[in-house]
């Protein structure tokens, strides 16, 4: 069995910073590993340890900056990778869905896994679609917001637990091949150990252009647009003291009383 898990690389803030434009500024910027895609990693992973998957490969669009990044995957087990880029993205402020689905779904064709693990959102854009829009783009069977997976797959079904609205859940079998949207908390993310870390370095990275897999470039273009990015002003008032409690305990009761709270 092969698990395809698709990855991306997201920007983190810093608790101060400052906005250029339409844009965080880059100094206020670093990156990780997409939350929901690292826990969509250790599921692939613990599949292969348990003697179920053969192979595991990750997917991920993004400039060769984001290698790094994307290497911790391969570090915590992952075999292979495939990063997709082209010139024609070098200038695309905000890669729609559309244009996501259309070139994972030519490398999962290519790849022809049976299974295909991708986080429930990215951290960034939180559009929350595109595992989904990929499984109905190339015909799989598909399980959205997914907390638990049974790892035995009998008879070529996975058997999940899904999350629901207003805290319900639900169980379902899925016939793959399919997609399944993974949900933080189904897992503990294993660290990458010194020796994966190393190991990652040597593992292969396919990088291949839009032609490399067949998808043209009208496929990005895109009809979103970014017009704004701004810090939303807090609705709440907080006071803050200084000092120890014994110093700052009668002021405190003083705002309780003033609020009602306190008798």
């Amino acid at each position: 069995m092969k698990i395809l898990v698709t990855v991306k690389e997201v920007a983190t803030v810093e608790d101060e910073f400052e906005i250029e434009g339409t844009e965080i500024a880059q100094q206020y910027l670093g990156a990780d590993l997409n939350e929901w895609d690292d826990y969509a990693i250790e599921e692939a992973v613990q599949l292969q340890e348990d003697g179920i998957a053969d192979e595991v490969v990750t997917v991920t669009i993004g400039p060769e900056d984001c290698e790094q990044t994307i290497r911790q995957a391969l570090a915590k087990g992952a075999d292979r990778a495939v990063r997709v880029w082209d010139d024609a993205l070098e200038d695309v402020d905000l890669l729609d869905v559309n244009a996501k689905t259309e070139i994972l779904s030519a490398v999962i064709e290519e790849e022809d896994p049976d299974l295909v693990l991708s986080g429930v959102q990215a951290g960034d854009d939180s559009f929350a679609a595109t595992g989904v829009s990929v499984a109905e783009n190339i015909g799989f069977q598909w399980g959205a917001v997914v907390n638990h997976l049974e790892h035995d797959l009998d008879d070529g079904i996975a058997s999940v637990r899904r999350e629901l609205e207003g805290g319900v859940e639900e169980l379902t079998d899925i016939e793959l091949p399919a997609v399944l949207t993974i949900q933080t908390g189904i897992n503990e993310p294993r660290y990458a150990s010194l020796r994966g870390i190393r190991q990652a370095q040597q593992k292969p990275m396919d990088v291949k252009a839009l032609a490399d897999i067949g998808v043209d470039e009208s496929t990005i273009e895109t009809e979103l647009e970014l017009t704004d990015m701004y810090e939303p002003e807090s609705e709440s008032d907080v006071t803050t003291w200084e000092g120890s409690a014994d110093e700052t305990a009668s002021e405190l009761g003083e705002l309780l009383r003033d609020k009602g709270v306190a008798q």
